[in-house]
């Protein structure tokens, strides 16, 4: 059987401790053997988000905690801003007008950086008490400063969709003053699909209005958790193997985390360079999440994670939207180590020389060691 390899921004690797946890027989989720579970994974949420309040879980994937804060947050008609950099926050675009929002644009080219300022005064200029961002777009590797931007913003209340973020860089929900962060298991959390999760802070309680989703409804959703129970069947697998996972992020320290990836993230780069590639992520710390690379001149991108799965059993994630062709991605969130990303550089210098690309070879890979060695400075 040929052994695969999977470099993705999501799904990512799930260590194996997560995955016996799983593997575990079914307990009744109504019953006390669920319940102690629930609680301690529903406390070391609120460690992971950083926040001393709500932290809501349903069974589904990020893209279902997304819509559940539309739903929860405005009615239609209701006008409401939104941060777009790339394919999430054109998702984030696409759920509002759905629900038949007022959806007011705040547009950036893909890859390009949000302004915090320019955001606050657009968001003013548009009158609007709700704005919809991102952290992380692993469809760029951008990630952006959502600290400034809650700043900027004020009063208005700020959802940032950190589904590729949380647990891999900073995100201070509590002390920035964040209102709602919604993110997913399948990423930096080291678990596999199906958990969607929602931080609600207390003061955004406020402005929580009647759910016009029977599932997604976040008053009762609360009020569940509130006796330790699930307003509905949960992911009872998924949720012991997140409660595993979790607590290995938190036993290593979440700012062991945060330098482990920022480090991953440099070692991607500097291999990237060193073959002589260009990248589309921007080139430095803020890009620890994937790494965004452009084909070479002559390569369809397509074309390339194609041969490296078929031929060495390596997985890469294709470019999205106008990017489809143009560039290729290298995932290091989760359960990866400079080892990965290794293996993941010399796959792709040996994939590319297979296709006939210009490409230094050879240096990629102590190049990326090099890079991991540096000492991370404050």
């Amino acid at each position: 059987m040929e052994k695969r390899y999977l470099f993705t921004p999501g799904p990512t690797p799930v260590p194996p401790e997560v995955l016996a946890a799983m593997a575990e027989p079914i307990v009744h989720h109504r019953g006390p053997d669920f319940r102690g579970i629930y609680e301690r994974t529903l406390g070391r949420l609120k460690e992971v988000f950083r926040t001393p309040d709500d932290v809501l879980v349903f069974s589904a994937s990020g893209t279902g905690a997304m819509e559940s804060a539309v739903d929860n947050l405005a009615a239609p008609g209701d006008r409401v801003a939104v941060v777009s950099h790339g394919s999430f926050g054109d998702r984030w675009i696409a759920i509002c007008e759905r629900h038949g929002l007022d959806v007011q644009a705040i547009k950036y080219e893909w890859g390009e950086v949000p302004d915090p300022d320019e955001i606050g005064a657009a968001v003013r200029d548009a009158g609007v008490e709700l704005v919809f961002c991102q952290h992380s777009d692993t469809s760029t590797g951008v990630v952006s400063d959502v600290r400034r931007v809650k700043e900027a913003v004020g009063d208005a209340t700020l959802v940032v969709d950190a589904v590729s973020s949380l647990g891999a860089v900073p995100l201070e929900m509590g002390e920035w003053g964040i209102d709602v962060v919604v993110s997913g298991s399948q990423k930096a959390l080291m678990c596999p699909p199906g958990i969607g999760v929602v931080g609600v802070a207390a003061k955004t309680w406020d402005r929580v209005r009647q759910s016009r989703s029977f599932y997604f409804d976040w008053t009762a959703t609360k009020k569940a958790q509130d006796k330790l129970d699930a307003a509905f069947t949960p992911a009872v697998s998924l949720l012991r193997g997140l409660d595993v996972a979790m607590g290995m992020l938190l036993d290593d320290g979440l700012d062991a985390a945060f330098e482990r990836h920022l480090k991953l993230g440099r070692a991607a780069r500097a291999g990237v360079k060193a073959m002589g590639l260009e990248l589309f992520s921007p080139d430095d710390d803020s890009s620890a999440v994937v790494t965004a690379i452009r084909a070479p001149e002559g390569v369809d991108s397509d074309v390339l994670l194609k041969h490296l799965r078929d031929r060495h059993g390596v997985t890469l994630a294709p470019g999205q939207g106008a990017l489809k062709g143009k560039v290729f991605r290298i995932g290091h969130i989760g359960w990866f180590d400079v080892f990965d990303i290794a293996a993941a550089l010399a796959a792709v210098e040996l994939s590319l020389t297979e296709l006939g690309a210009d490409i230094e070879r050879g240096v990629a890979v102590p190049q990326a060691f090099e890079a991991f060695e540096q000492p991370v400075h404050a």
